[in-house]
């Protein structure tokens, strides 16, 4: 008897012991890796609307993600945010992202942000409410605002191109800032010009007239979201939970568009006026663009004496982290 009380105390004392390593074991191990966190440069458009949404409610975090948003208050803002490392992604297009890789691969288009189609415009020529310009025709030969060696200048470009026009009937003018075209188009200084949506829609209201928009020629029409190289390198599975939680948020914009105004107010995504009769666009399913969009935008890069290089798209554009 006394032989086999020692022997089970013995493994009674073995038992515990083993319980308690167990427990020591499973304290010491982290319960889940740390968030990562993203700085985006957010420009007031309405293409980070699903950014926004994703942050609202609560996307981000079900992800393990930390988003951090950096406003910019103009597209070289932005690049210069962006050049400098201070934030690791952005809202641009096509256009743009060539600039960049020139030299080398220093950004990735990771997906579509929004997209014109047939029956949603992000750019319109309007013109001047007394201008004499009535129809596409009265384009020829019209001065045009836009902001050149952009992609505000390259859809102007393409847009008239589909439609007839020859290079050399295409006259634009110089108008950087998107307020100052507008300004000036209001004024009837600026017999026409391009703008985004929804400052287009702020024109018409205000007596501009709708010439041409991209719903026409959609193809051409898209913005993207891009990251730094080296931040995709390094955060491979953040940047898939960033578009995994913004494709969620797109599917609650395009489910009920009109739910979402408070957000665009907030945001200064949409002008006061529109309010009440302006709803969310429908937003792109996870996708990139072709490799004839990126050709088109890179032959015209090369068309304007831009740039002189063949930047690859496979190096400048991945689906890789697409969900």
């Amino acid at each position: 008897m006394h032989k086999y009380g020692s022997l089970t105390a013995l493994f009674t004392l073995l038992l515990g012991f083993s319980f308690a390593l167990n427990a020591c074991s499973q304290a010491a191990a982290p319960s889940a890796e740390p968030a990562v966190t993203l700085k985006i440069a957010v420009l007031p458009v309405l293409d980070v609307l699903p950014m926004y949404v994703a942050d609202q409610e609560g996307l981000f975090e079900k992800h393990n993600l930390n988003v951090e948003f950096v406003p910019a208050g103009s597209a070289p803002e932005r690049d210069q945010l962006i050049a400098s490392g201070q934030v690791d992604g952005m809202i641009n297009e096509i256009v743009s992202t060539i600039f960049y890789n020139k030299q080398e691969t220093r950004v990735q288009i990771v997906r579509i942000a929004r997209a014109a189609t047939s029956d949603s415009a992000l750019f319109s020529i309007l013109a001047a409410k007394d201008s004499a310009v009535q129809n596409v025709e009265n384009l020829k030969n019209t001065q045009i605002g836009v902001s050149q060696g952009t992609v505000i200048e390259y859809l102007t470009d393409r847009l008239l191109q589909a439609e007839g026009f020859s290079p050399n009937e295409i006259e634009t003018v110089a108008v950087p800032k998107i307020d100052d075209r507008m300004a000036l188009l209001g004024t009837g200084q600026l017999k026409a010009g391009m703008l985004p949506e929804p400052l287009s829609s702020l024109a018409v209201l205000n007596g501009a007239r709708l010439i041409l928009d991209d719903t026409r020629h959609p193809e051409y029409s898209s913005s993207m979201i891009t990251f730094r190289k080296p931040v995709i390198d390094e955060h491979p599975q953040a940047i898939r939970a960033f578009l995994a939680a913004y494709e969620e948020a797109v599917t609650l914009i395009n489910a009920e568009p009109a739910k979402w105004e408070a957000v665009m107010t907030e945001k200064n995504l949409l002008p006061a006026p529109l309010a009440g009769s302006f709803r969310a666009p429908q937003f792109v399913t996870a996708s990139v663009p072709s490799q004839e969009q990126w050709n088109d935008a890179l032959a015209w890069t090369q068309e304007k004496g831009l740039n002189d290089r063949d930047v690859p798209y496979a190096s400048s554009v991945t689906s890789e982290f697409l969900p």
